[in-house]
């Protein structure tokens, strides 16, 4: 127990029961801790009530006991920055619970209720913060607007992050892709260095059966090989390659026989 000499001894068996009580059945959106060692300090952190502006955030409080309590209110203090009209810009708050509306048998919980209330219903008659009175009282859109600005900046939640072996698929999704500049086709592999865009991958080579015959398909390669300008590519070029001419020829060759044959006769 503590044997902090701030507090008299019997204030702090009740406070030490109190602190019990709330820490077994803590108040809705309430999470008190204290020091063992100095109970004149309690902290609580409070969730930003839903529909309000400070929804989803969580604000960190103090309360500062003094040596005459509970005959003289404590004071409180928000620890975590917030825009609100009853808080100042250093965290001090103003409630009439903590001011001229104290009484000794008000406890602790009452006290943590209360400010938990002030994000519900402010009062901006007796201000301390009073650029955000002044915007509840005039333009609530803007004064919501701007403390879940502030909400969002200084009393956003931290995440929990869980640490675990990582798996062999998260590691393949978070390969350093600098260190990949290569690509298997099935042409070969293609430096990805070198390649201007993505999709000009070049396609394998034809094979050919000479370098110095010039055929269609291979013409681009006979070029690249001689340095020779190839002659370009026509219909009647096709045809006397694939031999559809030849033919024809043939043919001609056939009746001119026939002819002279016929002559003799």
């Amino acid at each position: 127990m503590a044997t902090n000499e701030n507090l008299p001894p019997n204030v702090i068996k009740q406070l030490a029961k109190e602190l019990k009580s709330l820490d077994e059945s803590p108040p809705e959106g309430i999470k008190v801790g204290v020091n063992d060692d100095d109970f004149s300090i309690i902290y609580a952190d409070i969730e930003g009530p839903d529909g309000t502006p400070y929804e989803n955030g969580i604000f960190r409080m103090k309360l500062l006991l003094p040596h005459d309590f509970p005959q003289l209110p404590p004071q409180g203090f928000f620890l975590t920055k917030i825009f609100h009209p009853n808080i100042s810009s250093d965290g001090k708050i103003c409630v009439n619970t903590l001011k001229r509306d104290w009484n000794p048998s008000l406890g602790l919980r009452h006290v943590l209720v209360v400010v938990r209330c002030l994000l519900i219903e402010p009062f901006p008659e007796s201000a301390l913060n009073e650029q955000a009175a002044k915007m509840l009282l005039e333009n609530y859109e803007d004064y919501s607007k701007h403390a879940r600005l502030i909400t969002g900046i200084y009393a956003k939640p931290k995440p929990k992050h869980k640490s675990g072996p990582i798996s062999e698929s998260t590691t393949a999704l978070n390969v350093d892709q600098s260190s990949n500049t290569s690509v298997a086709t099935s042409g070969g592999v293609v430096d990805l260095k070198n390649t201007t865009a993505p999709s000009a991958v070049p396609l394998p080579p034809f094979s050919t059966t000479s370098s110095k015959e010039v055929h269609p398909n291979n013409a681009d390669q006979v070029i690249s090989e001689t340095g020779a300008s190839a002659p370009p590519v026509t219909s009647s070029t096709k045809q006397k390659s694939t031999g559809v001419v030849a033919k024809p020829l043939a043919e001609k060759k056939k009746m001119d026989a026939r002819k002279k044959s016929l002559k003799r006769l």
